[in-house]
């Protein structure tokens, strides 16, 4: 069980910092803090339709398996006294 464990907490530590790049990766939307800098003067020839849908998909993708393995962490803690390895 401590195999898992670890293995689990690496995977959430890869996901974590993979779901974050990504999402930074996505276009803005505007009206944020970027239209204050300067942000909502720029071009639409940032970023394709076909592209922007796989950046999406794959951030839900990456997003439903954060979460599971933070279910499964949780799990693990619970039904082995508290994770204390």
């Amino acid at each position: 069980m401590d195999v898992l464990h670890v293995i689990l907490q690496v995977l959430l530590g890869i996901t974590s910092l993979l779901l974050t790049l990504l999402i930074l990766l996505h276009k803005g939307r505007g009206g944020g803090l970027s239209d204050m800098f300067g942000g909502g003067m720029t071009s639409g020839l940032s970023s394709s339709g076909v592209a922007e849908r796989n950046l999406n998909r794959f951030t839900v993708i990456l997003g439903v398996t954060w979460g599971a393995v933070i279910i499964g962490l949780g799990l693990i803690m619970r039904f082995t006294g508290g994770g204390d390895s």
